[in-house]
């Protein structure tokens, strides 16, 4: 209940702030990315990297998708949702470009183990090093909690923006999951 209040509040907190800010110009996409700062970090980490993913450093391709998806509902969240629906196309596009030009945070990791079994199936769209790549975001160096939780919501069939991931997440059991989240976190 009270996970559900401040998600209201917040929700309309950000479509105020979101109608207040300018058209994105060039020169303002610092304004208009300071919004996202106050959850994906002012230095490219989260203040909750559990739940919220990294973005400095994505792909760039892959950020302009998942916005247009939580501005399109194919992809629904209580926060993003409504910011995305307050932003214009070529904003979406703007705002990925800025976020994708700058350096993925340097973190301190433990040692990744042995690749774990299935893990060979991600490399083709994510690339050898899990950096990513066209359309395909980056998993190395987020966190565990994060990576499992998307892995979980694909298998369950909840997460359905990307018509490939259900069906691999579906093919491995949890514990497979499991070890591949906290083999790429560790990335």
């Amino acid at each position: 209940m009270l996970k559900g209040l401040f998600s209201l509040i917040f929700s309309a907190g950000v479509s105020f702030a979101m109608a207040a800010l300018p058209a994105c110009a060039a020169d303002d996409i610092e304004a208009k990315v300071q919004l996202c700062a106050a959850c994906h970090g002012q230095d490219g980490v989260p203040t909750d990297p559990k739940t919220i993913p990294i973005i400095w450093g994505q792909q760039q391709s892959y950020l302009v998708k998942q916005l247009h998806d939580f501005r399109s509902g194919d992809r629904d969240q209580a926060i993003m949702s409504p910011i995305a629906k307050g932003l214009a196309q070529d904003e979406l596009r703007k705002i990925a470009a800025y976020f994708a030009a700058k350096g993925w945070p340097a973190q301190s990791a433990a040692a990744a183990s042995a690749p774990p079994n299935g893990l060979a199936q991600c490399q083709p769209c994510h690339q050898p090093n899990f950096e990513g790549g066209p359309p395909a975001p980056r998993l190395a160096g987020l966190s565990y909690e994060y990576l499992a939780a998307a892995m979980r919501s694909f298998a369950a069939g909840e997460r359905t923006n990307n018509g490939d991931m259900p069906k691999f997440m579906q093919a491995l059991t949890d514990s497979e999951r499991d070890a591949m989240a906290r083999y790429l976190s560790a990335l």
